[in-house]
């Protein structure tokens, strides 16, 4: 998983919470990498799920929660760092359906390493969307708060519906996402 992610939590950790509280969940986690995070490193994800849980120890919110609103944060900061990539979608859904085409070639370029989930569109309406997310970690909250995070960007109101799909390795996930 890109550095980038890591350290947009810490960030985001030290903004919400506190710098002793990242240094706290940190040394709790005991991790391989002692927590120190370049954005353009490659961490092992089972470090971000460490982080997760002992901040959900801290805090007492669920680790679902805190993955969606993480991933709410870093789609505004996405939008911060890379304002080009949402110049020509127009509202969520462009956005949206160009995930993997689009943006994910961009990033593509800047981390060539990057491993990164897929998305595909299995239908697209003026008002609704079903996307397939599918990756080798269990990532879906962070998707999904990157959904909202994206909607919101475009000052859009999504309901989002989450159906948990089998698959043999990771996640796969259905998101039904309805514009109101």
């Amino acid at each position: 998983m890109k550095g980038i992610v890591f350290t947009e939590f810490v960030e985001m950790v030290e903004a919400r919470y506190s710098p002793a509280t990242v240094d706290r969940i940190i040394q709790a986690a005991r991790l391989p990498s002692g927590g120190s995070y370049t954005a353009v490193g490659t961490y092992d994800h089972a470090e971000m799920w460490s982080l997760l849980v002992e901040l959900s120890k801290i805090s007492g919110a669920p680790v679902p929660d805190l993955l969606r609103d993480f991933g709410e944060h870093l789609m505004g900061r996405f939008v911060a760092a890379f304002p080009a990539l949402f110049e020509a979608p127009k509202c969520s859904f462009d956005f949206l359906e160009g995930l993997d085409a689009i943006i994910h070639r961009e990033v593509r370029k800047l981390y060539a390493d990057a491993e990164l989930p897929r998305f595909a569109v299995l239908e697209r309406r003026d008002k609704r969307m079903v996307m397939l997310y599918e990756s080798p970690r269990h990532f879906a909250d962070l998707a999904e708060g990157l959904i909202g995070g994206c909607a919101r960007h475009y000052g859009e109101t999504l309901s989002i519906v989450r159906e948990n799909l089998a698959s043999e390795v990771g996640s796969r996930v259905r998101f039904v996402l309805e514009r109101q």
